[in-house]
């Protein structure tokens, strides 16, 4: 079933390859979405695909950054259908 999950992450999160490294795991994964940097230090997650693909995603994220993440605000939502591939945001 194809679901969206949207996510904060906060703590050490920016300066640490986490927004390149999601979208590599992010891609292998087949999942479509975007990773950008909020300017309150923050990083956000829009990511959509199959539920168990999306679990795996976050399961790497958690594994690959749990030093740096602090505190995290997981929403899960219905899937939009408008993503493509995954993608770094610049502002």
């Amino acid at each position: 079933m194809k679901k969206l999950v949207h996510v904060y992450y906060s703590g050490g999160v920016q300066g640490v390859g986490f927004r390149f490294t999601a979208r590599h795991i992010a891609e292998e994964l087949g999942l479509g979405g975007w990773v950008k940097n909020l300017d309150d230090g923050r990083v956000e997650i829009y990511a959509e695909g199959d539920e168990g693909a999306l679990n795996d995603f976050l399961a790497q994220i958690n594994s690959a950054f749990s030093r740096y993440i602090k505190n995290k605000q997981v929403n899960w939502e219905p899937a939009l259908g408008k993503f493509r591939d995954f993608s770094v945001k610049f502002y």
